[in-house]
């Protein structure tokens, strides 16, 4: 069963899906504008009442334990009741657990509340990217997953700099990301036009199945999801050791950065091999972290730095669940969508906990650091998959492509010639 026959009984062009997805992308933005305020809340929180960096990460890492449990365990809810009940049962309990973090200041607490947000965001992500894969074609797909991206990473952004609006240590600011949480349920309850993704026609798949005919897409998963980990996890955390003043600002700037470049980098992965934007994309990434190193964080500069860091980051999610969803049948979508976010939830886990080891170790310049080689970590792993399955470099004709994929395609080229040299060398050596 191919994706277009999948679209024939579904929503067809650029019309049909928008109509299709405008209820879930409404509902996602309320989400993520209070996962946004919420997340950034807890950082700066728990700085001010003088968490020791351990703790801080160890509560990073919990809402990662969270999401890992969730990638499993909405699945299963999934095939019991559907994708729109599954949603509104899990941003309940989000809003639930959002006030919760708000009325105490026990460390304990959070640790065991930040894993129940994790697990609630989990299976709502869950719920939007395989509502979405089944929607798209192998064409279609790394630009409708870029419109989820741009959405999701905008309005999370919109919720980090609201920050200011609120003081951390009162449960004013989580009310507020509590109310937000329950009003995301309307428009996908209400929406006459979203078509949730039939339940009896997906067939659950394994991740060792999944890995066997996708290395690349699972464990690219793996590694963008101990760089985002990070990011995420310890910004708010450095923003204050080092004592800026717009700390809601500074943990933004990733989003910002990815609003612009999620687009441009998710569609160019429709038109030249994904693994070889993922090489590029993590290299800018690395390059801004490497010059974080070089100067004052408190000079506009490191703020630019910052925002390239995530633009270039944050798509490579897309990048490689796009990638993944291009080898698998139509009938997996679902069971692939909930491995993927496990082994993003797996890297997140470790993210901020390296990140803060890093920081423990040589000071606040630990984080840019930590982001440096993580993103090195990603280039060479896409470089290295790069070498071992060979693909044209382009997808359609140079007449064809557009304007965000021509300006990846003169370092994407550099990649492809460095593969050819790679495998003639290869080639003389076994003669």
């Amino acid at each position: 069963m191919s994706s277009s026959s999948r679209l024939d009984d579904g929503p067809t062009g650029s019309r049909g899906i928008a109509l299709a997805t405008w209820g879930l992308f409404v509902g996602l933005a309320l989400l993520m504008m209070a996962g946004g305020l919420f997340s950034t809340l807890l950082g700066v929180r728990s700085e001010q009442i003088g968490l020791p960096t351990v703790v801080s990460s160890l509560i990073s890492a919990a809402y990662y334990v969270g999401f890992l449990a969730g990638s499993v365990l909405t699945l299963r809810g999934l095939r019991a009741v559907g994708h729109i009940r599954v949603y509104a049962a899990l941003a309940s309990l989000l809003a639930a657990a959002i006030v919760a973090v708000g009325i105490t200041d026990d460390a304990s607490a959070w640790i065991f509340l930040r894993l129940v947000t994790g697990l609630c965001f989990a299976g709502l992500y869950v719920v939007a990217e395989s509502w979405l894969n089944d929607l798209a074609d192998n064409d279609r797909r790394g630009r409708l997953l870029a419109v989820y991206g741009v959405i999701t990473i905008a309005f999370y952004g919109v919720g980090q700099v609201s920050v200011s609006l609120f003081n951390p240590l009162l449960v004013t600011g989580f009310a507020v990301a509590a109310v937000v949480t329950s009003l995301a349920v309307a428009p996908v309850a209400l929406s006459e036009a979203a078509i949730a993704p039939r339940i009896d026609t997906a067939t659950p798949i394994s991740l060792r199945e999944l890995s066997k005919i996708v290395p690349t897409g699972v464990y690219s998963c793996f590694l963008v999801g101990i760089a985002h980990g990070a990011i995420s996890g310890m910004a708010a955390v450095y923003a204050t050791r080092v004592h800026l003043g717009l700390v809601g600002l500074f943990v933004a700037l990733p989003s910002i950065g990815s609003v612009v470049l999620q687009w441009p980098i998710s569609s160019t992965s429709d038109e030249i091999d994904r693994r070889a934007v993922g090489v590029v994309a993590s290299l800018c990434s690395a390059g801004a972290a490497g010059l974080m190193l070089l100067d004052s964080p408190h000079k506009p500069m490191a703020f630019l730095l910052f925002t390239l860091v995530g633009g270039f980051s944050y798509p490579l999610y897309s990048v490689s669940g796009a990638y993944t969803n291009d080898w698998i049948e139509p009938e997996h979508l679902n069971g692939a969508a909930a491995q993927l976010v496990k082994m993003y939830g797996l890297g997140a886990i470790a993210g901020p906990i390296l990140a803060g080891a890093a920081m423990g170790l040589i000071g606040p310049t630990g984080f840019p650091w930590a982001l440096l080689v993580m993103h090195l970590v990603i280039a060479g792993f896409f470089f290295y998959r790069f070498l071992t399955w060979r693909a044209p470099l382009a997808k359609r004709p140079w007449s064809e492509v557009s304007l965000p994929a021509r300006a990846f395609y003169v370092p994407a080229t550099i990649v492809h010639v460095g593969r050819r040299g790679v495998s003639r060398r290869r080639a003389r050596r076994d003669q």
